[in-house]
């Protein structure tokens, strides 16, 4: 038998580990708040008489202190225990989302103060984001993370998709308070389930500033994952802008508003879950290039949207973009947790993160403004083009290609992971 046979054997299934099954259920119940919470947000601005330039300014406000506090959240992911920085995070998360549900419930809120709520929920994320890195590579074995991170997103997924089209009901008939309300909730189930994790801290030698040197250093050795960080730039700042800022604007322009755009993202959720069912019986042997490829599908509803497609073209394109982004970050996840060190894992998820997060507040403010001169859809299909034009570039890099599944798991026996 082979060491590979033998360690499936011991390990058959990530979900015989309680830690594991502790983890995603975590994970469903946040996704069973934050499955609306978008929804819910964008209505509650356009609710008070703000349009694209103030869900703009916002969906920004919600980003900037993440990237401003991103590198922070990795180094402490590096130094200390993951689930107590998750459950701090998710407590913060809450107390965000229960301000935000009360003052637009009682019919105080504004521009400013949504934004100050979501500026509180960037910096909680900037802290868990990092630290969610590493827990699969704590708690399974390395030849079942595909499967595991598979698993961590399916749970999540599946609410997804009813999710958004429950909270465009009840938006619709009581208003985004109820909804923002629930998401504050749980994240206080989440946060007890993940300290219950107790998940070792990481060794941590020298000072804080020498690991953020050795971090820097370690992610621009690795050509794959910088070019895919600057190659996610593009493409995330793309699709939110396109996606989470225009989307519920034209829909509410074009088509039934909260109603349709709650079934857009239902339909892109139901795409979601199906590409994880894909991932848990597809193994791609280039993982890297399959998740650049996927990603691609992100165009489809944008461009469906944007050229004025019929409503059932539009879900269409939402369960097929929704496929391929999940496929996509799976194969991303297992390829980054296979590639870099479980030491290192806070600190390079947090440079991939400020890279991704780093355009999105001008993305967000650019969209914004170009929505005032040019029409929406016009827009949405410069969104898509961006996102079409940087995967093509994406995948001329050459190292893209080297970041494959290993066949025979060295860092199983040997505890090294492999070096493209």
């Amino acid at each position: 038998m082979t060491v590979e046979a033998e360690l499936l054997a011991t390990h058959p299934s990530p979900l015989r580990v309680a830690a594991f099954r502790r983890f995603v259920l975590a994970n469903l119940v946040s996704a069973t708040g934050s499955a609306m919470a978008p929804l819910a947000l964008a209505y509650a601005v356009i609710g008070q008489g703000g349009g694209a330039g103030a869900l703009g300014v916002v969906l920004a406000t919600n980003t900037l202190p993440t990237i401003a506090f991103l590198l922070v959240g990795g180094v402490l992911a590096d130094r200390f225990s993951r689930s107590r920085i998750l459950f701090l995070g998710n407590l913060l998360a809450a107390v965000a989302q229960g301000v935000l549900a009360g003052i637009v419930g009682t019919g105080h809120a504004t521009t400013v103060s949504i934004a100050a709520c979501g500026l509180l929920s960037g910096v909680a994320t900037a802290f868990t984001a990092p630290a969610a890195q590493g827990v699969v590579n704590q708690i399974v074995a390395p030849e079942q993370r595909q499967q595991a991170n598979a698993l961590v997103r399916l749970p999540g997924n599946a609410v997804k998709v009813l999710g958004p089209v429950i909270g465009g009901l009840i938006v619709a008939v009581s208003g985004p308070a109820w909804a923002l309300g629930w998401d504050a909730l749980t994240f206080v189930v989440a946060a007890v389930l993940l300290i219950g994790l107790r998940l070792e801290a990481p060794v941590a030698v020298g000072s804080a500033v020498a690991d953020l040197r050795t971090g820097w250093s370690g992610f621009w050795s690795r050509r794959w994952l910088w070019t895919y960080t600057a190659a996610g730039t593009v493409v995330v700042a793309a699709w939110l802008a396109g996606y989470q800022l225009l989307g519920p604007v034209v829909a509410a322009e074009h088509y039934a508003g909260a109603r349709s755009w709650g079934q857009i993202q239902g339909a892109f959720a139901l795409g979601l879950v199906a590409g994880t069912l894909v991932c848990l019986r597809w193994k791609p042997h280039h993982l890297l290039a399959v998740a650049v490829v996927t990603g691609a599908g992100l165009v489809l509803p944008l461009g469906a949207m944007g050229l004025g497609l019929p409503l059932r073209y539009v879900l269409i394109a939402a369960v097929l973009a929704g496929v391929g982004l999940d496929v996509s970050v799976v194969c991303w996840t297992t390829a980054f947790q296979s590639y870099v060190p479980s030491e290192e894992l806070g600190r390079m998820g947090a440079f991939n993160g400020i890279g991704e997060r780093l355009a999105i507040p001008f993305g967000y403010l650019l969209t914004a403004l170009a929505a005032g001169v040019w029409p929406g859809r016009v827009v949405l299909l410069v969104c898509a083009g961006a996102i079409a034009l940087t995967t093509v570039l994406n995948l001329c890099v050459r190292d893209v290609y080297r970041i494959k599944r290993q066949p025979v798991r060295e860092e199983s026996r040997t505890g090294r992971v492999p070096v493209p």
